[in-house]
């Protein structure tokens, strides 16, 4: 069989397990699923549908309400409100997605280090993360981007500051599954064997440890969407004339006062949905993965 058979066949595969995968979804999964794919999608492809000028002023359609024209309405200077709200939700979840494999890296590193040094290390590495840990998340965000933003710029600061709050979990989770799995009797067996730590670590901890560390990542998003938005809207993540959620919700704010409801309606609509889905999805996948993560994996 040809490479390019060998490969349809292995995606044909797949869409199969996928498809089979999703029947067996309960009905809220489905609906979830639709509408993350839904937000994803469109926010793929905001700069396709609607590109989107963040300094353009139109002061002939200030504040105007949802019509056929636009239909989340426009803001205070006039701009398309259904444009901005796109491309917030594409730079949110790019954003979130971005600190969230951050924060799984180190967390990862961190479980890794401990669970395979042991001893002394193992100590200073643990009480190091019950020192982060013991943060409060969001405050300790706002203080690393007060004195990194000058220097990393509002995205960079943002990724810096959601990566260095939520990792503490993940290396728990990390170093008791590595612990765990040593002692199992087909590791000792294949340490007995004369298995090296390179085949130990492809063949055995990492099939253990993926699980684990994906389910993390997926947590993560959400509480990274919000951390996101949160700092934006404070004036302290994107600069203020980028739509990111946060930064929309900011004008939606002080557009209340003139009428202008829908600036807050629809962007806070979209950052739910996307927490409410993507945390649907994790929830569902970490009672049917692994059940004792409950307590450890509140991120």
């Amino acid at each position: 069989m040809s490479a390019a058979g060998a490969a349809l066949r292995l995606r044909g595969g797949l869409t199969q397990r996928l498809v089979e995968t999703a029947r067996r979804w309960p009905t809220y999964m489905r609906v979830a699923a639709g509408v993350l794919a839904l937000l994803v999608v469109a926010g793929l492809l905001a700069n396709v549908v609607a590109p989107l000028d963040d300094t353009a002023v139109d002061l002939d359609h200030v504040l105007e309400g949802p019509t056929a024209a636009h239909p989340m309405g426009t803001d205070e200077v006039g701009r398309d409100l259904l444009t901005r709200v796109l491309h917030g939700v594409r730079i949110s979840l790019v954003i979130a997605v971005l600190a969230s494999l951050a924060a799984v890296a180190v967390g990862a590193l961190v479980g890794v280090l401990a669970g395979t040094l042991g001893g002394r290390a193992d100590a200073v590495l643990m009480r190091m993360t019950d020192v982060f840990a013991s943060q409060n998340h969001f405050l300790f965000g706002v203080l690393l981007l007060v004195l990194f933003r000058p220097v990393l710029g509002g995205t960079g600061a943002i990724m810096l500051a959601i990566g260095f709050t939520h990792w503490p979990s993940l290396a728990r989770i990390v170093r008791g599954e590595l612990l765990s799995v040593r002692e199992r009797p087909f590791v000792l067996a294949a340490i007995g064997g004369g298995a090296s730590r390179h085949r130990l670590a492809r063949r055995h901890y990492l099939p253990h440890l993926l699980p684990a560390v994906g389910l993390a990542f997926v947590l993560t998003v959400p509480h990274a969407v919000f951390h996101e938005s949160a700092y934006s809207f404070l004036g302290l993540g994107l600069e203020p004339h980028q739509a990111s959620l946060g930064n929309i919700l900011a004008d939606g704010q002080r557009s209340l006062l003139a009428g202008g409801w829908w600036i807050a309606l629809f962007p806070g609509l979209a950052l739910l949905a996307i927490a409410m889905t993507i945390g649907t999805i994790a929830e569902y996948w970490r009672e049917h993965l692994h059940p004792r993560w409950r307590s450890e994996l509140e991120l």
